[in-house]
């Protein structure tokens, strides 16, 4: 009963079904093999206990024994065939279930992967998540216990019902009857449990959360002393817990002692009523005994029927989340401009197949051919209007332009636009009006993958990922020698700091890094830009994080990071933006200013104020 936490049922039951078929349809074959064997299986079951008639008026009542023993030797026979069945469709139905469940979560993370950043930043990471642990798991159950036990249990009442009416209609209409009233008392308990099953959900959902936030918030309680509140806070929350899991627990808890003893008294009722018709010769003493031990094994298949019914009902609800998050448009991509690794001979760039360290744009022609464009890293803006909602503009009218090698620096109150702008270098969202070219070619005509393949990120908020740090730089360029890792890592000034670790490159990072400093981690995270090797870096305030004196330390780091490059700077810190070639100061999503450091001092603007500490960034 555990399962049945939750209510919910798929909108669109068909379109859901026919969604999961189509995933069913690849093992139709495994399918129709467990069919069969559940069949035989149901089948000897049935005809075990319909052939106690003939066991009883054939052999013991008319005293035959060698007849009784090859009886009970052909039973035997035929049950060990009904066993093996069970056993070969539950490991087939075991294996089949786990690769269907397999190819669900593969396209599911294919098409998590193809989606836009736009669909990341409207929908919560948790809910994203519940797709491939709640949702898939409700699946992957319901395929291992449902799709079996159902065909079983719906054989089971069916293959009854006849046999039993074939044995003696008057007294089937009582377990008939019995049935019927049966079925829906356990709807009736179901439906109450589903009921407080949600609630208990719901309660578990805000105590964990409180929990958590607890744990992530330690330090803040133990400064205010809030220890007492949040442990009252904490029982309040979990009596009410308590309160669900009780009310939940008592329904479910009713349901299988009720049927069973409903399942009791129509046995006793059919064993009275059946007594009388075998003492008045209206039924003989073989079919009654049959029929007795059908009427004892009804409750079972019901009981199983209705749980697994609903269970695979919560699993299309989940199966259906599945596939919304399937059928969300993907990414698009128009682009048809490639990079390419080139080599120059005679003053002519040709594309090739190796590794030259010189890369140009494959630009496609109508007539078929292409244009090779070298890759230099000018990057400009014309015009440009852009808005997370269209109708709230974010940028408005931008132009700027950054040749090779040039440092432009971003800086202005937080949403004044600086971070969308560099979003729409790389393409993590499109332009509204206006275009954006690099090195002359409309970043829309682009390929993304080639033209993000061209720009290394470094962001304020650093995220590495469970492996060794020489894996979380190499990150950056995968097929990286430890050499050129190690190059990085110096280029960033991070070597020193990684060679005082236990083991060094082969430190193993979990939980987002968290036995390193924060400074540390940033660190990692630019020599993970580094080994791109890259003609443009964007660093999104990537220095925040760390602390005045560490800067220092990686100063002249970034300043080799950066040379020969295009690099967008995005800071708080003016001081790392002092010797930009341009700054440009936004203000909702307009440049109100731009210049050098010592011409926007002489304009004695905004950028003035900041500098000078009169007009703080907030």
């Amino acid at each position: 009963m555990a399962r049945q936490i939750t209510t919910a049922k798929p909108k669109d039951m068909k379109k859901t079904l026919l969604s999961f078929l189509q995933y069913m349809g690849h093992y139709k074959y495994s399918l129709f093999v467990v069919g069969i064997f559940v069949i035989i299986s149901t089948g000897v079951n049935l005809w075990g206990t319909f052939q106690i008639r003939t066991v009883v008026n054939d052999y013991i009542l008319a005293l035959d024994a060698q007849g009784f023993i090859r009886f009970v030797m052909l039973m035997a026979i035929v049950y060990a065939l009904g066993a093996l069945s069970t056993a070969i469709y539950k490991q087939l139905m075991v294996h089949t279930a786990q690769k269907i469940v397999k190819d669900i979560r593969q396209d599911l993370f294919n098409k998590m992967q193809k989606q836009p950043l736009k669909y990341f930043d409207s929908n919560a990471h948790g809910d994203l998540m519940s797709r491939f642990t709640n949702d898939l798991d409700t699946v992957q159950d319901a395929m291992n216990n449902c799709f079996d036990n159902l065909i079983q249990s719906f054989m089971m009442i069916t293959g009854t019902l006849i046999l039993i009416f074939v044995l003696n209609w008057q007294l089937s209409v009582i377990v008939l009857i019995s049935m019927i009233f049966m079925y829906f008392l356990i709807q009736y308990f179901s439906r109450r449990s589903r009921y407080y099953f949600k609630r208990q959900q719901k309660a578990l959902g805000n105590l964990n959360g409180f929990i958590e936030e607890m744990v992530n918030g330690v330090k803040v309680v133990k400064v205010f002393n809030h220890e007492e509140k949040n442990l009252e806070e904490f029982d309040k929350r979990n009596h009410v817990l308590l309160d669900a899991a009780i009310k939940a627990l008592r329904y479910s808890g009713k349901t299988i002692p009720t049927v069973v003893s409903i399942s009791y008294i129509n046995y006793a009722i059919v064993a009275c009523v059946g007594g009388f018709m075998a003492i008045g010769g209206l039924i003989d003493l073989g079919s009654l005994s049959s029929y007795l031990v059908f009427v004892r094994q009804t409750a079972l298949p019901i009981n199983q029927f209705t749980q697994q019914l609903n269970f695979l009902l919560a699993a299309m609800a989940g199966a259906e989340r599945i596939f919304e998050m399937m059928a969300e448009k993907e990414e698009i991509d128009e682009g048809k401009v490639t990079l390419t690794c080139v080599e120059e001979k005679e003053g002519q760039l040709s594309a090739c197949s190796y590794y030259t360290g010189k890369w140009a744009w494959k630009h496609p022609r109508p007539d078929n051919t292409y244009e090779l464009i070298p890759l230099r890293g000018d990057v400009r803006f014309h015009d440009v209007e852009f808005g997370y909602d269209s109708d709230h503009m974010i940028l408005k009218k931008i132009s700027l332009f950054a040749k090779p090698g040039q440092k432009i620096a971003f800086v202005g109150s937080t949403g004044a636009g600086k971070t969308t702008i560099t979003n729409l270098i790389n393409r993590f969202y499109d332009v509204q009006k206006g275009s954006i070219t690099y090195d002359g070619i409309d970043v829309r005509l682009i390929k993304k993958a080639d033209l993000r393949k061209s720009i290394s990120i470094v962001l304020q908020d650093t995220h590495l990922f469970t492996g060794t740090i020489a894996d979380n730089i190499r990150y950056g360029k995968l097929d990286a020698s430890m050499d050129e890792v190690i190059a990085a890592a110096k280029l960033a000034n991070a070597h020193s700091f990684i060679k005082r670790l236990p083991n060094g490159y082969n430190t193993m990072l979990t939980s987002d890094g968290a036995n390193l400093s924060q400074g540390q981690r940033q660190l990692l995270a630019i020599a993970r830009a580094a080994i791109a090797n890259p003609p443009v870096l964007i660093l999104d305030e990537a220095t925040s994080s760390i602390d005045t004196r560490t800067e220092k330390l990686i100063e002249k780091g970034m300043d080799r990071l950066m040379e020969n490059r295009t690099v967008f700077v995005i800071a708080h810190r003016l001081s790392t933006v002092r010797n930009s070639a341009a700054i440009m100061v936004l203000d909702h999503g307009e440049i109100i200013e731009r210049g050098s450091h010592e011409e926007l001092l002489e304009q004695k603007g905004r950028y003035y104020q900041l500098y000078t500490g009169q007009f703080e960034l907030d």
